[in-house]
């Protein structure tokens, strides 16, 4: 068995039938380069065997009425790929605009947690003929970085089916008895976990002092619960909606190349233009810079023993969006002054600090509280933590091709949560970027004309060069 770690565990205590704790990925492929052609029963039988060389999609939870500690992983030792490859035909025409209602269906679900906890949805039907596979897998199971490396997996450079690990296909996460989870659990809980406060709390105990002075300096990240409200920023409801885009790699390059900054800062540049125009023409935007937290992988961080193995090894960066100004030139400056300050701020804290509280969450208390949190809507009661999640992925810029199936786009995307409902994801693959936007259809009605506003923002950063560009070769010709 595998004892989940704090932060693991937590996923699973936050869940609520509106809050949902899944990770998503959501891969569009054209079926007609699967060897032998695409029937369901072949892919299922494929992603069978692929699952046996992944070990992380065949264990299960397990616990005890008697464990004070958090749940264990052990081995599904009834696996059945059935239980979790399944098939839905999308709605007549079959446009993105239905695909995306599909998959803001499945991913307001709550997954199963009587078998391990991840499924893949197929989706048939599209106009263009394409399929839709939408996977979903607990983020008690998985990071960020996991789920890159879970579509690596099944990802491959070619249509052929690889060979499997013959190591990962016998690994294994064991049983374990009820005796077995209550008694590691209590040495865990009564003896490790006081030793690890006592050294912990020193080393924090500085941290939220010189946060809120760096913050009042404007040197730092943002302090939580300063961001200003936002239509996103409200108790979320058990629906989901979804809205994609798509947009040339090479034109953001050229826009970084010609401004001398980073591919990010041109993301968090265009985020925050988007997310400006959306909100300015809806009478709603704040005159305080809106806030989004970016996702950090820890796991090049030195472990210590302050905390326990686990699968979640993140962290968040707060940084302000460049939303108070009209100029895309502007923004552009703003998002790279504001991310190089909060990526210095960031650094400067342990990357294991979250991880290590974590190990202190208090289970069935924690799901208790959040379920109070949830019905009374108290998210609503308090300033927004911060505005909106936003994932920056690198993907690799090769063909790939999924299940044997090339891959056209690809979406992963984050929860959301009561109080923080956008999550915009960007990933790079095969020489496109690809953006996913989630939000909660009561909160955000019309979330494709926030999705839109990339291209328009790209639009408008491209003419920007083209007529600097054009400017230069006018004063070279004039001398």
């Amino acid at each position: 068995m595998e004892r989940l770690s704090g932060l693991d565990a937590s996923f699973l205590y936050l869940e609520t039938p509106s809050q949902v704790m899944s990770v998503a990925a959501i891969v569009v492929i054209d079926p007609s380069t699967i060897p032998g052609g695409y029937t369901f029963e072949g892919l299922r039988r494929e992603m069978g065997r692929r699952v046996s060389g992944l070990p992380v999609l065949r264990r299960k939870l397990a616990d005890s009425m008697t464990n004070v500690d958090h749940p264990v992983w052990v081995e599904d030792e009834g696996f059945d790929i059935e239980r979790h490859v399944h098939r839905i035909a999308i709605p007549e025409p079959g446009t993105i605009d239905e695909m995306a209602q599909t998959c803001g269906h499945l991913v307001g679900q709550v997954l199963d947690r009587k078998k391990p906890l991840w499924d893949l949805w197929v989706l048939e039907g599209m106009a263009d003929g394409n399929l839709v596979l939408v996977l979903r897998i607990h983020h008690a199971c998985v990071d960020g970085a996991t789920v890159a490396e879970i579509l690596d997996e099944l990802a491959t450079a070619s249509p052929e089916a690889p060979t499997l690990d013959a190591m990962r296909v016998a690994e294994t996460a064991g049983g374990a008895s009820r005796s077995d989870i209550a008694v590691a659990g209590a040495f865990n809980y009564f003896l490790q976990r006081p030793i690890a406060a006592l050294k912990l709390i020193p080393k924090t105990l500085p941290v939220p002092f010189d946060w809120i002075k760096r913050a009042r300096g404007g040197d730092g990240m943002p302090a939580p619960f300063v961001a200003p409200r936002t239509p996103f920023n409200a108790p979320l409801t058990t629906r989901r909606s979804l809205a994609f885009a798509n947009m040339p790699l090479d034109d953001l390059k050229r826009i970084k190349n010609h401004f001398d900054v980073k591919l990010n800062d041109v993301v968090l540049a265009m985020a925050g233009g988007a997310l400006r125009a959306y909100l300015e023409e809806r009478g709603e935007l704040p005159d305080a810079p809106l806030v989004g937290m970016i996702p950090v992988s820890v796991r090049s961080a030195e472990e210590n023993d302050l905390i326990e193995a686990g699968t979640n090894k993140v962290s968040g960066m707060f940084t302000r969006l460049a939303t108070t100004s009209a100029d895309p030139v502007e923004r552009i400056r703003l998002a790279g002054e504001y991310a190089n300050q909060s990526k210095d701020h960031h650094q400067g804290i342990d990357a294991n600090i979250l991880r290590a509280y974590a190990e202190f969450a208090p289970g069935q208390a924690l799901g208790s509280l959040m379920r109070m949190y949830t019905d009374r809507q108290m998210s609503g009661m308090h300033p927004p933590v911060f505005n909106a999640i936003i994932s920056n992925v690198a993907g690799p810029n090769r063909p790939m091709y999924v299940l044997g199936g090339r891959v056209t786009a690809v979406y992963p995307m984050g929860p959301i949560f009561h109080g923080l409902g956008l999550n915009i994801t960007v990933i790079s693959v095969d020489g496109m970027l690809n953006v996913g936007l989630l939000s909660c259809p009561d909160l955000v009605s019309d979330l494709w004309d926030l999705v839109n506003g990339f291209q328009t923002q790209l639009d408008e950063l491209l003419a920007v060069v083209a007529a600097d560009l054009e400017k230069q070769d006018d004063e070279v010709t004039g001398e």
